[in-house]
């Protein structure tokens, strides 16, 4: 049994979803660089990572690269595409369950 069969979501909506999730993530990356050069409150790396898996994964890779923040941890680097690609393989599983 599909999983669209059970839970009819439109792909609109999702759509809708993910590009909001990436803007959302691409900002906070933007801000969370402006606030670390000012040396204010900053966002936690749990929340960057949190807004990732919720949707965010590209906006967090672009907004990582464009304004150089978090370049240099290991763990962004590899994880935000990591979330990414975990991200797609769920896409092409749910697709073709």
């Amino acid at each position: 049994m599909n999983f669209f069969n059970i839970v009819y979501i439109p792909l609109k909506n999702v759509l809708i979803y993910l590009f909001m999730m990436n803007v959302v993530t691409f900002l906070i990356m933007g801000y969370d660089k402006h606030e670390a050069k000012i040396n204010q409150w900053r966002v936690s790396e749990k929340a960057l990572f949190l807004f990732c898996s919720f949707g965010g994964s590209i906006g967090g890779i672009l907004g990582m690269y464009a304004f150089r923040h978090k370049t240099q941890k290991w763990y962004f680097k590899i994880g935000f595409p990591l979330i990414l690609i975990i991200q797609i393989a769920i896409i092409i599983y749910i697709k073709y369950l």
